[in-house]
């Protein structure tokens, strides 16, 4: 048994683990079933079309974002890139060391970085975009162009509820308090 379990096998475990503690399971299906979905578009992308370029996830939307937006600070990009500025120091310095990225300092403020494509980064993101945009319409081949335009608007509302109404939420639920430090899971050495 390859330990697989589908979404279904999935939520009928959650119900017998949960008996009768009261859960909202609409929004606790539908949460799931995101994460489940990225993971799985995520997983197929970088297996295949990625993968033929030698991208990560994380590297192809760092190149993503400065394609579209053009030369932007590092923060901006990690930012919109949905990544630590540590995270990008690392991805960044491969996507440099292989020709498609450069880092420049900004022209007035020597505390800031500046990334932009390489003409090798741009014919990377010139061929690699199309294959990629079929891989979107293959993993979404079982909606019809209507229902994918409702998930993608559907989508972008539960998005929209976090971006406008999640700190307030944060800070409702830790006290006002900033939240702890992440820790990476290590213990501490004593």
């Amino acid at each position: 048994m390859s330990g697989h379990r589908s979404i279904r096998d999935t939520e009928k475990a959650v119900q017998a683990k949960l008996g009768d503690t009261t859960v909202r399971h609409e929004p606790m299906a539908a949460v799931a079933n995101i994460y489940r979905a990225a993971a799985a578009v995520r997983q197929h992308l970088e297996n295949s079309v990625l993968r033929t370029a030698d991208l990560t996830w994380t590297s192809f939307v760092v190149l993503w974002v400065v394609w579209i937006w053009g030369e932007r600070e590092t923060r901006r990009v990690a930012e919109q890139a949905g990544i630590s500025k540590g995270t990008l120091t690392g991805v960044a310095r491969t996507l440099q060391g292989r020709g498609l990225l450069e880092r420049n300092g900004h022209p007035t403020d020597g505390r800031l970085a500046l990334l932009s494509l390489t003409p090798e980064g741009e014919r990377l993101m010139a061929r690699l975009f199309p294959q990629f945009n079929a891989e979107e319409a293959f993993v979404t081949d079982g909606l019809a162009d209507d229902e994918a335009l409702t998930l993608a608007d559907l989508l972008r509302r539960v998005v929209m509820q976090v971006e406008t109404h999640g700190e307030e939420r944060r800070l409702e639920l830790l006290d006002g308090k900033d939240p702890r430090p992440r820790r990476s899971g290590r213990r501490a050495k004593v």
